[in-house]
Formats: structure tokens, C-alpha cells, sequence
């Protein structure tokens, strides 16, 4: 998809992009190196991070470097954003898009399970805010956008993530207010169904049968979710702090996601065939 802001809008800025070697993620670097910002990818995984930042730095003659990060990590975040400042001197924009679950339901996620989830998608992206700020934002100002989820009416099947990713949204809100006055604004976009790399985590079929609860009746593209992301750093989002921008096709206003079982003349609740008849592999995983 071919960018529609201007080929130098972010020339001579810097972004950071968690989770930016694959998915939306590289999709929202790509466009920022296209735009003529320099990047610093984050992620886990070296073998994903030096084929993304060569690939990026190549394609479009900005400087893109890759980290390897792991969010959950304190220290791991603060190395971050010290090769960053040493790197480039300064730090625009953060685009917090690292994160991870998994699908199953409430009665079945161990322990270990909830705190991993709660760890990256909460712990991990108050890391990334904070360190950011203090290193750099509080003092000179800056943006930063979170990659949610789509969370306005609950998130059945996966109640950990739901409930982490409702946090940031209110922390993005909190720190909206908070950090107003040093120039530094915080929003969060709220992708649907994306179709991206990302969908090999779920069962077969799961994107096909998605679509029938999407009024627009397609999945939406890493493309699509980025072109929000631009818009919030861009001039125009200048005025626009504290605010989750929605890309779903509608799909947070109508259609289900989770069966609700009938309630039978005993008073026992039949429980709804959800994980043993749609995903069977996901029932019990961490």
C-alpha cells in the first residue's frame, strides 16, 4: 500500500517499534522509513530483527537499527533506549506494538500463563513509557501510540489479554493527562481482525469465520493498521492525546465471539462448546 503522507514528513526523526521485525509492527517502521524516519526495531528474536532492519535501511536509504529486546525486562528497555540516544541523540516517537497471548478460556489459563501475558502486554509496555519518558520525552516531548486490542465489550477467550490491554488504555489516558504539559501525548490504536503474520498463534479457519462478524466483510490489513499509527505521529494528530483509535470494520458494534449457553429447567448452566468443539488445541495452553 502506497503511503499517502508525503515522502519527507518524519525526514531527520526517531522512532522506536516494539515488536518491529514482523507483522503490523514492520509494517509501521516500514512506513516511518519511507517517510524518512530513522528506526530502532525491538524485538526477542535476533534472526527476525537483522533481515527487517537491513531490509528497511536498503529499501529506503534511512538508518535502521535492530535490538534485541525483550520488554518484560527492565534492564532489557533501559539498554534500548540508551542505544537509541547514543545512536541518534534523541527519541521522537515510541511505538509500543511488542505484545503476546493465546486463546482459552477464563477456567483453564494456569498461572504461568496469566502472569506472561499480563508481563508483556501491561508490565512490558509501562516499561517501554516510562523508560522513554525519562530518558528522554519529559524533557524535550514526544509521541507515543500503543498497539491494543479491541476490548469495549470485553474480550471472551482471552480474558488475560483483555484485561491487560484495558489497563493501557486507561494508563494512556492517565498518562496523557500527566505528561500533557511536557509536550508529550500518548494515544493507543485498537486493531480487529488483522490478517498478518501473527494469525499462525490461532486455529485453522479462525480468519475465515472472523470475517462473518465484521460489518465491512474482509479482514484488515497491517497496512491498514499503520496508516492510524502515521496519522497519530503525523502534524495532524497534533491536537489528539489520551484517545484509542479503532480499527476493526465495525466489529466491536456488532456480531459475537463467544457462544452463551441456555440456561436449563434444573437451573445447571450447559456449558457452551467452546473450547473442546472450536479450538481443542487451545483449551489448556500456556
Amino acid at each position: 500500500m502506497k503511503s499517502i503522507f508525503r515522502s519527507d514528513l518524519f525526514e531527520g526523526r526517531v522512532a522506536v517499534v516494539s515488536g518491529g521485525a514482523t507483522g503490523i509492527g514492520l509494517s509501521i517502521a516500514e512506513e516511518l522509513a519511507s517517510l524518512g524516519a530513522n528506526v530502532v526495531l525491538a524485538s526477542r528474536k535476533r534472526e527476525r530483527l537483522v533481515p527487517a532492519a537491513r531490509g528497511l535501511a536498503e529499501e529506503y536509504g534511512v538508518q535502521v537499527d535492530g535490538v534485541v529486546c525483550n520488554i518484560r525486562k527492565r534492564d532489557d528497555v533501559e539498554s534500548l533506549f540508551d542505544h537509541t540516544l547514543e545512536r541518534f541523540g534523541k527519541v521522537d516517537f515510541l511505538v509500543n506494538n511488542g505484545g503476546g497471548q493465546f486463546p482459552a478460556p477464563a477456567e483453564s489459563i494456569k498461572e504461568k500463563g496469566w502472569n506472561a501475558v499480563i508481563d508483556t502486554n501491561l508490565n512490558g509496555t509501562w516499561h517501554m513509557c516510562q523508560t522513554a519518558a525519562n530518558k528522554y520525552m519529559l524533557q524535550h516531548g514526544g509521541k507515543i501510540v500503543t498497539v491494543v486490542a479491541d476490548v469495549e465489550r470485553g474480550f471472551p477467550g482471552m480474558v488475560h489479554t483483555g484485561a491487560a490491554r484495558s489497563a493501557v488504555i486507561n494508563m494512556a489516558k492517565t498518562l496523557a493527562v500527566e505528561w500533557a504539559s511536557r509536550k508529550v501525548l500518548v494515544n493507543c490504536v485498537a486493531p480487529g481482525i488483522i490478517l498478518s503474520t501473527g494469525m499462525h498463534n490461532y486455529p485453522p479457519g479462525i480468519a475465515e469465520n472472523s470475517i462473518q462478524r465484521v460489518p465491512l466483510k474482509r479482514l484488515g490489513s497491517c497496512e491498514e493498521v499503520a496508516g492510524a499509527v502515521l496519522y497519530l505521529l503525523s502534524p495532524v494528530g497534533d491536537y489528539v492525546t489520551g484517545e484509542t483509535i479503532k480499527v476493526d470494520g465495525g466489529s466491536s458494534l456488532w456480531g459475537e465471539s463467544w457462544p452463551i449457553a441456555d440456561v436449563d429447567t434444573e437451573g445447571m448452566v450447559e456449558i457452551p462448546p467452546w473450547p473442546e468443539q472450536r479450538w481443542p488445541q487451545y483449551a489448556l495452553k500456556e
